[in-house]
């Protein structure tokens, strides 16, 4: 943008300076003026943009300081210079230092010093726009990405799940002739598939849904999961705890991705040669949150592992399970969004606990 067009606004009780102020600068800058507040606001909500905002401090019924903090709560985007003559220079580095103002200037103020104030305060405007732009671009870009890997999620899934029907009925009717197991070696990478994409769904889900409040019910809702995972190990033992003597509120979506994730995870964790593995759900419900303990006496977290477990894609390289890395991740940011905590501890060898809490939200019961 040339110079000619940056757009500056003067605020001054003083009629000869505005004046003078206007005569120095009309050739470089488009210059507004205002006596007082009042047209000021006027010039601020016309559809040219102001670029920079220079007010006096001394001004009947605000302080030029009040001024320039009022304006930001609706005009954050232009620059605020403050012009003053005598000032507690307290209360001057406080508007400083909180962005209330970006420099102030001394009156009578020198024309050179002013040019350079304005070119800084006009590079630093643009260049906020553009981060601005290209912050609104990237947003616009991450949306589109994120709504392509969800649909195409969703279109994967419908052939994967024609191909474990196949193989299901190949099973069922003895049609097939398999030696060698291959169609369970073909079954296993459709499930493993499945599983990756249904975690997809998932992180898709937790970042765009919005919070829904309903009535809770632990007890059903960890059965319903030990259900539809049990057939990862058939001889685990299943230990419920469920303490729940008040109405929990929560988001039923990710308390059930929270659970899915942690059940099973501590069924397929489990040592291959334990005689007697087992996996302990155990809730405690208040009036002010839920604490949710799952534990096991699996094959444990190394640890110096346990810092770096809920990253994105993190999978030990000390354990030959399947797995994409980032169920931990999704229950942990399913957490987050609910407003909640997890933590985990783990010795190696003996089993792992994690311990999530959730606040409740009795308030939004229906």
């Amino acid at each position: 943008m040339p110079a000619e067009h940056i757009r500056i606004l003067y605020v001054d009780d003083e009629v000869n300076n505005l004046a003078a102020f206007r005569a120095t600068f009309r050739r470089d800058y488009d210059v507004f003026t205002a006596p007082h507040f009042d047209e000021a606001y006027q010039i601020l909500e016309q559809e040219q943009p102001i670029h920079l905002v220079i007010a006096d401090q001394r001004m009947p019924g605000m302080t030029g300081v009040e001024f320039l903090t009022d304006i930001r709560k609706k005009y954050p985007d232009p620059l605020r210079v403050l012009l003053t003559a005598h000032m507690d220079m307290e209360a001057l580095i406080e508007a400083v230092n909180e962005g209330r103002i970006y420099r102030y200037i001394r009156k009578p103020w020198n024309e050179a010093e002013l040019h350079n104030t304005i070119h800084n305060a006009y590079e630093i405007y643009t260049t906020r726009m553009e981060l601005r732009e290209k912050m609104q671009m990237l947003e616009k870009t991450n949306d589109e990405l994120s709504r392509f890997i969800y649909s195409v999620s969703h279109d994967l899934r419908s052939p994967l799940m024609s191909v474990l029907g196949i193989l299901n009925l190949a099973k069922m009717d003895q049609s097939v002739i398999d030696p060698n197991g291959y169609l369970q070696m073909i079954e296993s990478s459709v499930l493993r598939l499945d599983d990756f994409i249904q975690k997809i769904i998932e992180y898709y889900k937790n970042s765009r849904l919005e919070i829904e409040y309903e009535p809770i019910n632990f007890r059903q809702q960890i059965e319903d999961t030990i259900e539809s995972f049990r057939h990862l190990h058939l001889n685990v033992e299943f230990k419920i705890d469920v303490d729940q003597p008040v109405p929990f509120i929560g988001d039923n979506f990710r308390i059930n991705v929270v659970l899915n994730n942690l059940i099973s995870n501590a069924i397929k964790y489990q040592k291959p040669d334990e005689q007697n593995p087992w996996v302990a759900i155990r809730v405690k419900v208040n009036p002010s949150q839920a604490v949710i303990e799952v534990s096991d006496n699996g094959i444990g977290i190394v640890q110096e592992h346990l810092q770096n477990i809920f990253k994105m894609f993190f999978r030990t390289k000390s354990l030959n399970k399947p797995g994409a890395g980032i169920g931990l991740y999704i229950a942990k940011e399913a957490v987050s969004r609910m407003g909640g905590t997890i933590d985990v501890r783990s010795v190696y060898g003996e089993g792992t606990t994690f311990v999530v809490c959730i606040p409740n939200h009795p308030e939004h019961a229906r």
